[in-house]
């Protein structure tokens, strides 16, 4: 048996046990001080492998770098493994969503997403310092505190690390119960549409008034009307909110749109047809802010090589590893959009993003951790 896999298989559950403990310290995004005690959390756990420190995130938590210290004598260029800190779950969502083993799966909020990929990077490293198994490159580990709000405050700092290196691996969950890994993404961004138009007594002076509602109405069947599905572009107005009371009539009115694309190319077009939108109803007016947050991560050659190299090494586990392409982002499409070859999706295999039922495969624990280490050991 390949002694990287041999090892972490040994040390499942120990590694398991770190998962439990990233997830009972909830790190909702919004809450700065929960995301900064996940973040001295994660730290003690790092500093015996690596040098730590914090960035400040602005309005959101820390922002943690470890630079880890592992065998191997003469390192030349960078490997950046990028994973965040924070989750999509509010606080107190272990009371109803507790931590659990059951079923072979670990399940709790942001388990798979992603604090067992971060528990996988850690005893990755531990496992080749162990093993003494020598890294040709130096390692950062960075983990943003931002990155289901859009990374903000942190892309500047991911962007600055990433240009450095010559590779990045993203800990973000694989794709499906196979556990792809993620060699493309779309772009992600949103539009507001706020509309401005008359109130009046719905009853008394209907004539007087122009709906807001009923203009955004019209908008919203227009925004859906971008979508492209060919093409990869997706629209979705996602939330509209307006007006005050049924008997008038609607002064205010809004929506927010979300936008996919999967080629930078289409974004600019996009952009152009929302900025170009008209009132069909002349009285009222239109305000439209917003645009592309994350571009695309478009397969790239040297991804291609990178991801031919993962899959080499995961055969070496026995494991028939695959890639796919991902709807959402990570903070892998800032680093890919660089140029740099950025292979996402190594984290846990399980199922449940965002939802109620996020699980990680227990059974997958090992080789993912394994193959996380051979990875870092290969890459030049």
């Amino acid at each position: 048996m390949d002694p990287i896999l041999s090892y972490t298989q040994t040390h499942t559950s120990a590694i398991a046990a770190l998962i439990r403990q990233l997830v009972e310290c909830e790190s909702p995004t919004d809450d700065p001080a929960a995301v900064n005690r996940f973040v001295e959390l994660v730290s003690d756990a790092a500093t015996p492998l690596a040098a730590v420190k914090s960035v400040a995130g602005g309005r959101f938590g820390k922002h943690l770098l470890c630079e880890m210290k592992l065998p191997g004598r003469r390192k030349t260029g960078q490997i950046l493994a990028l994973g965040h800190s924070d989750t999509v779950w509010p606080p107190g969502t272990l009371r109803t969503m507790p931590f659990r083993e059951a079923e072979g799966r670990l399940w709790g909020p942001g388990a798979l997403d992603m604090k067992a990929g971060i528990a996988f990077f850690l005893w990755a490293a531990k496992a080749l310092r162990e093993l003494e198994v020598a890294v040709p490159a130096r390692v950062l580990l960075q983990l943003n505190s931002d990155e289901e709000a859009g990374s903000p405050s942190s892309r500047a700092l991911t962007e600055k690390n990433a240009a450095r290196s010559g590779a990045v691996l993203v800990l973000e969950p694989g794709t499906g119960l196979e556990g792809k890994l993620k060699t493309a993404r779309k772009g992600v961004g949103g539009f507001t549409i706020a509309v401005h138009g008359k109130a009046a007594h719905a009853g008394v002076d209907f004539e007087a008034g122009a709906s807001a509602v009923v203009e955004l109405a019209r908008q919203v069947e227009r925004l859906a009307g971008f979508t492209q599905l060919h093409r990869g572009i997706t629209v979705n107005p996602g939330v509209i909110a307006g007006g005050t009371r049924s008997n008038v009539v609607a002064a205010e009115a809004r929506a927010e749109v979300d936008i996919r694309v999967l080629r930078l190319r289409d974004a600019p077009l996009l952009e152009k047809k929302f900025r170009a939108l008209k009132p069909f109803d002349k009285r009222c007016t239109l305000e439209v802010a917003g645009g592309l947050n994350r571009p695309p991560m478009e397969r790239s050659a040297a991804t291609a090589r990178l991801f031919r190299t993962a899959r080499a090494l995961a055969s070496e586990l026995g494991v028939k590893l695959e890639e796919s392409l991902s709807g959402g982002g990570s903070d892998g499409n800032f680093t890919a959009a660089m140029g740099v070859p950025t292979l996402d999706g190594l984290g846990g295999v399980g199922e449940g993003i965002h939802a109620p039922h996020e699980s990680v495969l227990v059974n997958r624990i090992a080789d993912r951790t394994a193959l996380l280490a051979k990875l870092l050991a290969s890459i030049g």
